[in-house]
Protein backbone atom coordinates (compact mmCIF):
# COMPACT_ATOMS: atom_id res chain seq x y z
CA UNK A 1 0.00 0.00 0.00
CA UNK A 2 1.17 3.59 -0.98
CA UNK A 3 1.44 5.81 2.14
CA UNK A 4 0.36 9.24 1.25
CA UNK A 5 2.37 11.80 3.71
CA UNK A 6 0.78 14.73 4.41
CA UNK A 7 1.80 18.04 6.24
CA UNK A 8 -0.66 20.22 8.15
CA UNK A 9 -0.08 23.76 8.05
CA UNK A 10 -3.14 26.16 10.20
CA UNK A 11 -2.12 28.78 12.99
CA UNK A 12 -4.76 27.05 15.04
CA UNK A 13 -3.29 24.07 17.49
CA UNK A 14 -7.13 23.10 17.65
CA UNK A 15 -7.60 22.64 13.97
CA UNK A 16 -4.35 20.81 13.40
CA UNK A 17 -4.93 18.68 16.29
CA UNK A 18 -8.26 17.46 14.79
CA UNK A 19 -6.86 17.42 11.12
CA UNK A 20 -4.23 14.76 12.09
CA UNK A 21 -6.83 12.62 13.89
CA UNK A 22 -8.51 12.11 10.56
CA UNK A 23 -5.18 11.38 8.92
CA UNK A 24 -4.05 9.22 11.36
CA UNK A 25 -7.25 7.23 11.59
CA UNK A 26 -6.23 5.81 7.74
CA UNK A 27 -4.01 2.75 6.79
CA UNK A 28 -2.65 4.75 3.81
CA UNK A 29 -2.19 8.51 5.14
CA UNK A 30 0.77 9.45 7.46
CA UNK A 31 1.10 12.56 8.71
CA UNK A 32 4.69 13.67 8.51
CA UNK A 33 4.81 17.31 9.62
CA UNK A 34 2.92 20.41 10.73
CA UNK A 35 3.63 24.05 10.28
CA UNK A 36 1.29 27.56 11.76
CA UNK A 37 2.26 29.94 9.16
CA UNK A 38 3.22 30.02 5.79
CA UNK A 39 6.87 30.23 6.28
CA UNK A 40 6.99 27.17 8.41
CA UNK A 41 5.24 25.46 6.27
CA UNK A 42 7.76 26.01 3.29
CA UNK A 43 10.42 24.83 5.71
CA UNK A 44 8.38 21.64 6.83
CA UNK A 45 7.84 20.71 3.17
CA UNK A 46 11.24 21.13 2.07
CA UNK A 47 12.22 18.60 5.51
CA UNK A 48 9.78 16.13 5.55
CA UNK A 49 8.69 16.02 1.14
CA UNK A 50 4.68 15.68 1.54
CA UNK A 51 2.96 14.61 -1.06
CA UNK A 52 -0.39 16.96 -0.02
CA UNK A 53 -0.40 19.78 2.48
CA UNK A 54 -3.23 20.96 4.02
CA UNK A 55 -3.23 24.47 3.98
CA UNK A 56 -5.31 27.13 5.62
CA UNK A 57 -5.10 30.73 4.46
CA UNK A 58 -5.36 32.97 6.77
CA UNK A 59 -2.57 32.96 9.01
CA UNK A 60 0.09 35.36 10.23
CA UNK A 61 3.23 36.92 8.83
CA UNK A 62 3.52 34.63 5.37
CA UNK A 63 -0.37 33.79 4.17
CA UNK A 64 -1.37 30.71 2.70
CA UNK A 65 -1.25 32.14 -0.21
CA UNK A 66 2.18 33.11 -0.45
CA UNK A 67 3.52 29.60 0.85
CA UNK A 68 0.99 27.76 -1.72
CA UNK A 69 3.39 29.58 -4.68
CA UNK A 70 6.71 28.84 -3.27
CA UNK A 71 5.87 25.48 -3.03
CA UNK A 72 4.94 25.24 -6.20
CA UNK A 73 8.64 26.91 -7.30
CA UNK A 74 10.30 23.15 -5.31
CA UNK A 75 12.27 21.29 -7.89
CA UNK A 76 9.32 18.74 -9.81
CA UNK A 77 6.64 20.86 -8.60
CA UNK A 78 6.46 20.10 -5.19
CA UNK A 79 3.22 18.99 -2.85
CA UNK A 80 -0.12 19.09 -4.04
CA UNK A 81 -1.88 22.21 -2.03
CA UNK A 82 -5.27 21.40 -0.68
CA UNK A 83 -6.48 24.65 0.66
CA UNK A 84 -9.16 24.50 4.11
CA UNK A 85 -11.01 27.77 4.55
CA UNK A 86 -13.95 28.41 6.67
CA UNK A 87 -15.21 30.55 3.50
CA UNK A 88 -15.48 29.75 -0.01
CA UNK A 89 -16.51 32.70 -1.28
CA UNK A 90 -13.41 34.60 -0.36
CA UNK A 91 -10.52 36.08 -2.51
CA UNK A 92 -7.72 34.22 -0.25
CA UNK A 93 -9.27 31.04 -1.51
CA UNK A 94 -9.63 32.46 -5.26
CA UNK A 95 -6.15 33.85 -4.78
CA UNK A 96 -4.57 30.30 -3.32
CA UNK A 97 -6.03 29.05 -6.49
CA UNK A 98 -4.37 31.12 -8.89
CA UNK A 99 -1.15 30.43 -6.89
CA UNK A 100 -1.37 27.08 -7.85
CA UNK A 101 -3.62 24.68 -5.34
CA UNK A 102 -5.60 22.24 -6.52
CA UNK A 103 -8.55 22.60 -4.73
CA UNK A 104 -9.99 24.06 -1.40
CA UNK A 105 -12.25 22.12 1.37
CA UNK A 106 -14.43 24.41 3.81
CA UNK A 107 -13.06 23.70 7.86
CA UNK A 108 -16.83 22.52 8.60
CA UNK A 109 -16.43 19.25 6.15
CA UNK A 110 -17.10 15.49 7.11
CA UNK A 111 -13.61 13.32 8.24
CA UNK A 112 -14.86 11.41 4.84
CA UNK A 113 -14.54 14.65 2.61
CA UNK A 114 -10.84 15.23 3.70
CA UNK A 115 -9.99 11.75 3.07
CA UNK A 116 -11.04 11.85 -0.02
CA UNK A 117 -9.58 14.99 -0.98
CA UNK A 118 -6.16 14.27 0.31
CA UNK A 119 -6.35 10.61 -2.31
CA UNK A 120 -8.41 12.59 -5.12
CA UNK A 121 -6.01 14.95 -5.17
CA UNK A 122 -2.70 12.39 -4.84
CA UNK A 123 -4.21 10.22 -7.39
CA UNK A 124 -3.60 13.60 -10.21
CA UNK A 125 -7.00 14.89 -9.96
CA UNK A 126 -8.38 18.38 -8.68
CA UNK A 127 -11.15 19.11 -6.56
CA UNK A 128 -13.32 20.94 -8.65
CA UNK A 129 -16.76 22.25 -7.45
CA UNK A 130 -17.95 24.24 -10.46
CA UNK A 131 -20.30 26.85 -8.76
CA UNK A 132 -18.10 27.52 -6.10
CA UNK A 133 -15.21 28.52 -8.92
CA UNK A 134 -18.11 30.82 -10.65
CA UNK A 135 -18.52 32.39 -7.68
CA UNK A 136 -14.98 33.01 -6.91
CA UNK A 137 -13.71 34.10 -10.46
CA UNK A 138 -17.22 36.87 -10.43
CA UNK A 139 -16.35 40.07 -10.12
CA UNK A 140 -12.01 39.41 -10.35
CA UNK A 141 -10.61 41.60 -13.48
CA UNK A 142 -9.65 38.99 -15.82
CA UNK A 143 -6.27 38.78 -17.44
CA UNK A 144 -6.94 35.71 -18.89
CA UNK A 145 -9.41 37.27 -21.66
CA UNK A 146 -7.50 36.10 -25.10
CA UNK A 147 -5.78 32.95 -23.23
CA UNK A 148 -8.40 30.57 -24.37
CA UNK A 149 -7.91 32.11 -28.09
CA UNK A 150 -4.24 31.74 -28.02
CA UNK A 151 -4.67 28.42 -27.45
CA UNK A 152 -6.08 27.26 -30.57
CA UNK A 153 -7.28 24.37 -28.84
CA UNK A 154 -8.80 21.62 -31.08
CA UNK A 155 -12.94 20.60 -30.98
CA UNK A 156 -12.36 17.90 -29.13
CA UNK A 157 -9.89 19.99 -26.35
CA UNK A 158 -12.88 22.49 -26.22
CA UNK A 159 -15.08 19.51 -25.49
CA UNK A 160 -12.92 18.15 -22.91
CA UNK A 161 -12.23 21.30 -20.99
CA UNK A 162 -16.07 21.60 -20.75
CA UNK A 163 -16.43 18.64 -19.25
CA UNK A 164 -13.41 19.30 -16.90
CA UNK A 165 -15.25 22.55 -16.13
CA UNK A 166 -17.94 20.45 -15.02
CA UNK A 167 -15.83 19.03 -12.32
CA UNK A 168 -15.49 15.45 -14.13
CA UNK A 169 -12.69 13.02 -13.80
CA UNK A 170 -10.62 11.67 -16.76
CA UNK A 171 -12.71 8.37 -16.60
CA UNK A 172 -16.29 10.06 -16.05
CA UNK A 173 -14.96 12.52 -19.31
CA UNK A 174 -14.43 8.84 -21.17
CA UNK A 175 -17.74 7.94 -20.68
CA UNK A 176 -19.38 11.10 -21.73
CA UNK A 177 -17.42 11.46 -24.95
CA UNK A 178 -16.89 7.43 -25.50
CA UNK A 179 -13.03 7.94 -25.43
CA UNK A 180 -10.40 5.66 -23.82
CA UNK A 181 -9.12 6.75 -20.20
CA UNK A 182 -5.40 7.75 -22.10
CA UNK A 183 -6.97 9.07 -24.64
CA UNK A 184 -8.33 11.72 -22.44
CA UNK A 185 -5.32 11.87 -20.34
CA UNK A 186 -3.48 12.75 -23.40
CA UNK A 187 -6.26 15.23 -24.20
CA UNK A 188 -5.80 16.67 -20.33
CA UNK A 189 -2.25 16.79 -20.77
CA UNK A 190 -2.42 18.96 -24.35
CA UNK A 191 -4.50 21.34 -23.20
CA UNK A 192 -2.79 22.37 -20.45
CA UNK A 193 0.33 22.94 -21.78
CA UNK A 194 -1.62 24.89 -25.15
CA UNK A 195 -3.00 26.88 -21.83
CA UNK A 196 0.26 26.87 -19.68
CA UNK A 197 -1.44 25.92 -17.24
CA UNK A 198 0.00 23.86 -14.34
CA UNK A 199 -3.20 21.48 -13.52
CA UNK A 200 -6.84 21.34 -14.10
CA UNK A 201 -7.57 23.96 -11.65
CA UNK A 202 -5.82 26.83 -13.44
CA UNK A 203 -6.96 25.59 -16.51
CA UNK A 204 -10.83 25.73 -15.05
CA UNK A 205 -9.82 29.41 -13.89
CA UNK A 206 -8.85 30.50 -17.50
CA UNK A 207 -11.72 28.74 -18.97
CA UNK A 208 -14.48 30.85 -16.84
CA UNK A 209 -11.86 34.27 -16.86
CA UNK A 210 -11.78 34.09 -20.71
CA UNK A 211 -15.95 33.40 -21.37
CA UNK A 212 -15.11 30.08 -22.87
CA UNK A 213 -17.77 29.05 -19.99
CA UNK A 214 -20.14 30.90 -17.87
Amino acid sequence: MTTIRVLLVDDEPLVRSGLRAIVAAEPDLEVVGEADDGAAAVSEARRTRPDIVLMDVRMPRVDGIAATRLLGEFDGGGPAVIVVTTFENDDYVYESLRAGARGFLLKRSTADDFVNAIRTVHDGESLLFPAAVRRLIAGHASDNGDRLARAQLTDREQQVLRLITQGLSNSEIATELFLGVETVRTHVRNILAKLGARDRVQAVIAAYESGFVS
